[in-house]
């Protein structure tokens, strides 16, 4: 191809394509522009029409001949007739056609179509070139999301997954949590693929042969996948992270048999963890065939000798046919984060926090002198291991719909799309953010790329004025209220940066905000407001960044090589053959693209962790021009290094051996000579003749209106102003001032902040501040839950994320819970007010501690820390909380869940409610004393220490974020939404129990127990509604057990929270609010024991927390009559001996509804925590999990069928003494509702290496040796509704 052909830099994103054509020549016009819609449709409308002929000005620019060919259609919602017409002549803004256009359709809006891809169209565009004239050559640079809405739309290839016998499932099952807490239509993501093989073969964990392939009945089984229309293949085996011989194989046999696409994990995806490995193949398989047809569509339709790169979610060029499905899902947006850091670095800034503002979502994303990266994401329900830059993405684009949910104003997560848009485009689309601009005055319609109808937006805008008005007594004007969505907006994605920045240790105030995006530059301003940014940079591409960031990327190439060794200075001397081999393919790979070796450089990332978790630090260890690389590693100084890492992260050091997990490595190509940088010239101010009306803080302002295409550099533009130009269109807010500097950015500098801040209203009845202040109540919990995780060294805290944080009020009133886990919610007000009732002198720089299920805790291992926050005046106004599952907490068992305990001294260490800081001063010692004495101390007393100062710390986290919010807004008015809030919440669920219809409701079940034992366990409620009140009574519940299935009003108190929630099925604060239209009686009863004098007098709870209470919300659900049962338990396994231990929870089926079967294989109700991968299990712990499939037919019968549960298989390689703490065994099966049938209970059961196998209890414990195999069936969910009805 001639070198001086034009540069191409196109992003196809999911509404718009954007276009920059760069001229390599230097000779005229150097650049150019153009923005398309990506689905290659143009709409326009029509002015002026006579017989074959229309008239649109916005076809004024278009060539002579342009459309010639194309297909002219109508395409107006006010349209009662079809017309369409192939384009025979293009002239001057005229069109004319085949057939004359009836006379009616003066006004309507158009659509031309082309068989041509979006690129392709802007290519001609940018050209000048007809699109019936052929292209010159051209080179390419894309980013597209055709992956990504092939992911999301489900629309990729018939893909046939294939894997070892007994984990066909294991996609579906995934690692078991549902994606919404709160709902019983558990919509779980769909699968990729359409079927699966599974073969009969077994490598263990250390890439042992234990079961060779058949290849024969493989082919078979390929030949009839093939001639049934399967298109590609994805190959997943357990361990071929270790060994990958028989997918190699299986690989080759496809290859044989004739499938074109065939992708292989050992080769994808190289590294442990079975189902994030299979899904990251799968959709690999999945998109190929999509991105394959989708290239080779615009190959053919460019010149035979232009050249296409593609950039990756690593935000690296690859040639069109190294392009994959798995480096697709971020290819547009990696090029907004390269463009936003160039364009900063340009500007003088080395950090920058890009803000790319959407039609559908927000993207932001952080910039320290390097990008960062992630390694393993989940994007559209599906789990992908691949490198990607880091980006945090949010629900708030310019189609985010605006709503008004009967008490608060709502902005998305809904989008309107493209189709049918949003309100302004005329075609019968709701309100959204893009409209608010327009009616606002910050887009002017005159510059918008498509016809704009005001009267739309402002239609939708009356409509919701009049329905507030009725509902609350809230007169909005039209104005304000959209000013008030804005403000929303606004806020949602000013917490998308804290996410990324404050959330991570670094203040936003100390970076420059890079807007881009069609939609950011209206927003940019009042963004930074909310964040303290007082610095924006505006490129003059900010509108298609995304593309410019194209021109900026270097042509990259990455290799993994999976470690899972300790980390020592002779693991690095043995891994230097690996690293040479992998640092030569790669620069291989670079030379390929035409670069030369001394083009290219190798950087090395190394992914450590330490020994016994998962989450992992990334230490860069080398980068170095390639000529000069030499792989030489200094194991103490990158222990050193990770130590300081770990210390900046989480705020202490790790004491376990370090594990090398994984070296990231990653060749370079230097594209070039960098952009020259920009300076601020000498200003000088300008003002404009034209001026626009545009509203902001509540008043109308007259602003000034620029064409960017005439500032020269230098100018100052004070705000207000709206500067406009081909393809977006900037707010300059007043008291910020803006300067054109030498290469036409726009650098935004704040001046006065007094006028940017919207005045914060009590008026209990506005909607707008009530969401406001919801979120941030939210924001403070979840940012809590991230600082426990982040500084906590358990793995039941880390990556079970076992654990929950709240806020309450200075009376022990929930404020706000993040919802974290279920059984933990509204738990917590308990223990706040037992401290208060305990504790008569509560003081600034105290902190509290207990686990006691009878004040407040559920049981002995949920370890509760509660903080007093105090204004200036020393007053208390909050309490900050967090409550976490210590895996070891003493007890007569290891891992402190004893089946068979009868008194709560048995289950561990009682902590009754004690200081473990007093005025700031450490108290600590007692408690360490408390862990470490009596007849069951804890077995891990350290890593208790280190959880609890991670509780601690995520306390302070909150305590500083709530005095941060009282500063910036004042107490009176945190305290003042704090109670509307739970007003609110009140509101919702008055609402919601209006619907049901007055009356008695009554539901009882039984514990296993109840038919095994001589004692009762029937578990009764009677709920009483009356209007918008309920009265939940548990008399008739049996007495207090002998056994460690009580429960208490903690537990009982979040099951009813959580059925609250799920009747509002709405996104609400979690608060007191929510329980005050309910009464509770609940007498004295297993669910309410009496506590003894000591813990040795008082019954066991460690069951009630875990299977108890599960079974509550059966009862409660039952009564209501919302679902049928679900599995009723949460199947716990613990195995260990005196060296370790190992504890999950299980999955099981769910029930249906009237509206949906209940969900397979997933946690139901009171808990959500992960399972530990295959993979993971096999390589820490002495057993082989043989399979771990849906328990296929154990659903409930019915309409709708309920849940299947699981079946877990696995052989002990040591032996071990297992505990099972387990429910809905034997008969106990889960009820249908309304004639559904019941679903099957579960069993457990053991086979001995000798050939006996033993049916088990529900509660056992029992010792086993090598090669005894234990097998754990769950239960399936109810079935709703007659089979036949």
């Amino acid at each position: 191809m001639d070198s001086t052909s034009w540069q191409f830099l196109i992003d196809v994103g999911g509404t718009f394509t954007d276009c920059i054509a760069q001229n390599p020549n230097g000779s005229g016009e150097s650049s150019r522009r153009h923005k398309l819609l990506s689905s290659a449709i143009t709409p326009g409308v029509i002015e002026s029409a006579k017989g074959r002929l229309i008239q649109d000005t916005r076809r004024n620019d278009d060539v002579d001949a342009f459309w010639n060919g194309a297909t002219f259609r109508i395409a107006d919602l006010q349209c009662d007739f079809a017309f369409e017409s192939p384009i025979i002549k293009t002239q001057n803004g005229t069109l004319e056609l085949q057939r004359p256009i009836p006379s009616e359709g003066i006004g309507l809006r158009y659509e031309i179509h082309t068989p041509l891809e979006a690129p392709v169209i802007g290519i001609h565009h940018l050209l000048q070139v007809p699109l019936n004239q052929p292209l010159p050559p051209v080179s390419l640079r894309l980013g597209t999301t055709r992956g990504t809405n092939a992911l999301l739309t489900r629309s990729g290839a018939r893909t046939l997954f294939v894997t070892t016998e007994g984990f066909g499932d294991i996609l579906r099952i995934g690692n078991q949590d549902r994606p919404e807490l709160f709902t019983l239509n558990i919509e779980k993501p769909a699968p990729l693929f359409e079927s699966v093989l599974e073969v009969n073969e077994r490598i263990d964990t250390h890439g042992k042969i234990l079961k060779s392939l058949e290849s024969e009945s493989i082919r078979k089984a390929l030949i009839k996948a093939k001639a049934l229309g399967f298109e590609s293949v994805a190959i997943c085996l357990m361990n071929a992270f270790v060994c990958d011989k028989h997918e190699v194989s299986i690989e080759h046999l496809a290859k044989e048999v004739g499938f074109e696409d065939v992708s292989r994990s050992s080769l994808i995806s190289p590294l442990i963890k079975l189902v994030s490995r299979a899904d990251t193949t799968v959709v690999n398989s999945y998109l190929n065939p999509v991105l394959t047809k989708y290239i080779h569509d615009i190959t053919r339709q460019l010149h035979a000798e232009s050249s296409i790169r593609l950039l990756t979610s690593a935000g690296g060029l690859v040639e069109a046919e190294s392009f994959c499905g798995r480096d697709s899902i971020l290819s547009g947006p990696a090029g907004g984060v390269i463009g936003f850091s160039s364009v900063a670095k340009q500007a003088g800034f080395a950090k920058a926090i890009g803000f790319d503002m959407g039609g559908t979502s927000t993207d932001v994303s952080r910039f320290d002198g390097e990008f960062e990266y992630e390694y393993e994401t989940q994007k559209a329900g599906v789990r992908i291991v691949t490198p990607m830059l880091a980006i945090e993405t949010v629900a708030a684009g310019g189609g985010s719909i605006c709503r008004f949910d009967g008490i608060k104003l709502t902005v998305g997560p809904q989008s309107a799309g493209s189709v049918p848009g949003p309100a302004c485009y005329g075609a019968g689309g709701p309100l959204t953010v893009t409209d608010l601009n327009l009616v606002l005055g910050r887009i002017l319609p005159d510059q918008f790329s498509i016809p704009l109808d005001h009267a739309a937006a402002n239609n939708r805008l009356k409509e919701l004025c009049k329905q507030i008005e009725e509902t609350t007594g809230y007169i909005y004007r039209i104005h304000d209220l959209a000013e008030a969505f804005l403000s929303i907006a606004n806020h949602n994605m000013s917490q998308a940066i804290g996410n990324i920045s404050v959330a991570k240790g670094y203040d936003p105030a100390d970076y420059v905000l890079v807007n881009f995006g069609g939609a950011a530059a209206q927003h940019a301003c009042g963004v930074a407001n909310l964040l303290n940014i007082s610095t924006i940079l505006n490129h003059p591409d900010a509108g298609i960044l995304s593309a410019y960031g194209m021109g900026q990327a270097s042509v990259k190439r990455q290799g993994d090589l999976g470690i899972y060794k300790e980390l020592d200075q002779e693991l690095f001397v043995n891994l230097a053959e690996q690293v040479y081999q992998t640092t030569n393919t790669l620069q291989r790979q670079i030379i390929r693209e035409g670069y030369t070796p001394t083009d290219i450089s190798i950087r090395i990332v190394a992914e450590i962790r330490p020994r016994g978790v998962n989450a992992t630090l990334q230490i860069p260890i080398i980068e170095s021009p390639v000529m000069s690389f030499v792989w030489k590693v200094d194991a103490a100084a990158i222990t050193s290094m990770f130590q300081v890492s770990h210390l900046q992260r989480y705020g202490f050091e790790h004491s376990q051996p370090l594990e090398l997990v994984t070296l990231r490595i990653e060749a370079t190509g230097d594209s070039g000579t960098p952009a020259s940088h920009s300076t601020e010239p000498p200003t000088h101010e300008c003002t404009s003749t034209v001026t626009t009306s545009v509203f902001h803080n509540g008043r109308w302002y007259e602003a000034q209106r620029f064409q960017r295409s005439e500032l020269s550099s230098g100018t100052l533009i004070a705000g207000p102003a709206i500067v406009t130009e081909q393809i977006s269109t900037t707010f300059i807010e007043p008291g910020w001032q803006g300067i054109v500097l030498s290469n036409f950015e726009i650098l935004l500098n704040l001046v006065s902040s007094s006028q940017n801040i919207l005045p914060v209203q009590k008026d209990p009845s506005n909607p707008a501040m009530l969401e406001i202040f919801n979120n941030y109540f939210v924001s403070v919990a979840n940012q809590m839950g991230l600082t426990l995780q982040n500084t906590s060294s358990s793995v039941n805290v880390k990556e079970r994320l076992d654990f929950s944080c709240a806020i309450f009020t200075a009376e022990g009133e929930l404020v706000v819970n993040a919802p974290h886990i279920p059984v933990h919610l509204g738990a917590m007000g308990e223990s706040v007010r037992a401290i208060l009732q305990d504790h008569d002198l509560i003081a600034p720089g105290d902190v509290f501690i207990t686990n006691d299920p009878y004040r407040g805790g559920s049981h002995l291992p949920d370890i509760t820390v509660i903080t007093p926050v105090f204004n200036s005046d020393g007053e208390r106004i909050f309490f900050t909380a967090s409550r976490a599952h210590h895996s070891e907490i003493g007890g007569c068992t290891p891992g402190s869940m004893p089946p068979f305990s009868k008194t709560l001294a048995e289950e561990g260490i009682l902590i009754r409610s004690q200081k473990i800081v007093e005025a700031g001063i450490s108290r600590e010692a007692e408690l360490r004393s408390l862990l470490t004495t009596g007849e069951f101390p804890s077995r891990s007393a350290k890593t208790n220490m280190t959880d609890i100062h991670a509780q601690v710390a995520a306390n302070r986290q909150g305590a500083n974020d709530l005095n941060q919010m009282m500063e910036n807004h004042g107490e009176s008015t945190v305290l003042a939404y704090m109670k509307l809030i739970q007003d609110a919440a009140a509101k919702k669920t008055r609402q919601a129990l209006l619907a049901i219809p007055d009356g008695i409701y009554e539901y009882q079940d039984y514990l296993d127990e109840h038919f095994t034992e001589d004692y009762e366990a029937k578990i009764h409620v009677t709920i009483q509604i009356d209007g918008d009140t309920a009265k939940l009574d548990f008399t008739g519940t049996s007495p207090v057990l002998p056994i460690n299935l009580n429960a208490n009003r903690a537990i009982v108190t979040a099951a009813v929270l959580y059925v609250l929630r799920l009747l509002i099925d709405e996104p609400i604060p979690l608060n007191q609010g929510v329980l005050e239209p309910v009464t509770l009686v609940l007498p004295d009863c297993f669910l309410n024991p009496t506590p003894g004098l000591t813990a040795a007098d008082s019954p066991a709870v460690v069951g009630g927390n875990v299977e108890t209470s599960q079974r509550i919300v059966d009862v409660l659900i039952g009564a209501l009559q919302l679902a049928a049962a679900s599995q009723g338990t949460m199947n716990n396994l613990l195995f260990g001996d005196k060296s370790f231990g190992y504890y999950e929870t299980i999955c099981g089926g769910a029930g249906a509804t009237s509206e949906a079967a209940g969900a397979d294989a997933v946690h139901t109700h009171m808990t959500n925590t992960r399972i530990t991968d295959p993979e993971i299990l096999e390589r820490r712990y002495p057993v082989r999990l043989e399979q771990f499939r849906i328990r296929t037919g154990s659903g409930g019968k019915g309409k709708y069928r309920g849940g299947n549960g699981i079946i877990r298989q696995m052989t002990f390689l040591k032996p071990v003494t297992v505990s099972l703490l387990t429910q809905r065994r034997n008969e106990n099966h889960p009820a249908g509702l309304a004639e559904g049938g019941a679903g099957q209970s579960g069993v457990n059961k053991v086979l001995f290496a000798d050939g006996r196998e033993e049916l088990l209890k529900n509660r056992q414990q029992f010792a086993v040796n090598v090669g005894d195999q234990l097998t754990i069936e769950t239960p399936g969910g109810g079935g709703w509704g007659n089979v036949n009805g």
